[in-house]
């Protein structure tokens, strides 16, 4: 499953939207699974197991989104953490007495048949030191602008306009106004952050660039975090 495929962005905001009364499962699981395909989880088909979740006591569910070397979201055991990272996403379920983590794969059952299986692990309490939304946006903002500045003098992705199709920036209802306008935003910029090509830059040029993006990819991934999380903070903040 790509880093950048909107399976786990998507069934948190559809997940959270279903839960808080504002969409009913199909309408959630529907939105999942034009995401990635028809959906499982272990061997149990998505609706089925998003109900069986909600009667276990199932308050919500969390995004992560981590990086080697940024475990954004994620807080344990190990093999959850290695399994997110390498999907580059992950959700957990948060449950009564414990955390479940759902990380996606490619379900492939013949040649004509694409879905997403999402595999089903223990996962740690929920990280309290993620960012809120404001602080996040904020967090956006100056990385915008320092990638900005330190890419004037190179030929860098950010001139680039990508065409967007659903690259899981949409929210669901029952979130503010801000939560859309950040998670549109940091969705954009994900996908001109996966245009940049090194070609025809010196070395000096490469290192530069690439600081300048691993300091935007880590305040983009923290942006969408907070977007979808944004359901659950107060008002005042949002």
């Amino acid at each position: 499953m790509r880093p950048e495929s909107p399976v786990c962005p998507t069934l948190v905001a559809w997940g959270n939207a279903w839960l808080a009364g504002h969409v009913g499962l199909d309408e959630a699981a529907d939105h999942v699974e034009s995401a990635g395909g028809p959906a499982v989880a272990g061997e149990v088909p998505l609706r089925k197991y998003l109900a069986n979740l909600r009667a276990g006591g199932m308050r919500e569910l969390r995004l992560a989104l981590p990086a080697p070397g940024d475990p954004l979201g994620l807080s344990g055991p190990a093999s959850f953490n290695s399994a997110a990272v390498d999907a580059g996403q992950a959700a957990i379920a948060v449950l009564d007495d414990h955390n479940i983590g759902l990380v996606p794969a490619p379900d492939l059952r013949g040649s004509s048949y694409v879905g997403v299986r999402l595999d089903v692990h223990e996962s740690g309490p929920i990280r309290h030191d993620l960012p809120s939304l404001s602080e996040a946006e904020r967090e956006l903002s100056d990385a915008m602008r320092s990638a900005t500045e330190a890419l004037a003098s190179v030929d860098g992705p950010l001139q680039s306009r990508p065409a967007l199709g659903r690259q899981g920036g949409e929210l669901a209802p029952g979130y503010p106004a801000r939560a859309h306008r950040v998670s549109t935003l940091a969705t954009r910029l994900a996908a001109v952050l996966r245009l940049a090509d090194d070609r025809g830059l010196t070395s000096g040029q490469i290192a530069a660039r690439g600081a300048a993006l691993r300091e935007l990819d880590r305040a983009v991934r923290r942006a969408l975090v907070a977007a979808h999380h944004a359901i659950f903070e107060p008002i005042r903040s949002q």
